[in-house]
């Protein structure tokens, strides 16, 4: 078992808004730049609606880490959105935190036309869950 988790790929479930960050993984794709393959991206209408439990529910079903990307604040389409994420992913970071899993949540804010930023956000987050866990296995 400890040999199908040290060769396993690292799954990261991702919640994009369809209006920024989701076009934003589009024109990556467009422009051939590349993510690392493990990266799960799920089209929300907004990042407001990413509910805590689909969080959980990712993480418990396996993923390493989950990020929420939305647009930037005071850019939100549904006006208020991304500052109601803002609050609720603060409190879901102070949960995963108590239970030792610091780093595992992200949230960022990436445009439509920022595709470089969403790749960059994505491999940091991707190399840094693998930094951990090759810290984990070598403890």
């Amino acid at each position: 078992m400890a040999e199908y988790k040290k060769n396993k790929n690292l799954e990261i479930v991702g919640f994009a808004c369809s209006y920024c960050s989701f076009k934003a993984s589009e024109m990556a794709g467009s422009l051939r730049m590349k993510y690392p393959e493990g990266v799960k991206i799920v089209e929300v209408p907004c990042s407001s609606r990413v509910d805590p439990a689909f969080i959980i529910k990712a993480i418990v079903e396996g993923a390493d880490g989950v990020f929420v990307s939305g647009c930037h604040p005071g850019d939100c389409h549904f006006i208020k959105g991304n500052y109601y994420t803002r609050r609720k992913i603060a409190a879901l970071k102070e949960m995963f935190n108590a239970f030792s899993m610091q780093g595992r949540l992200r949230l960022f804010w990436v445009s439509a036309s920022e595709a470089r930023r969403f790749v960059e956000k994505v491999s940091s987050m991707y190399n840094h869950i693998k930094e951990k866990n090759n810290e984990r296995e070598k403890a």
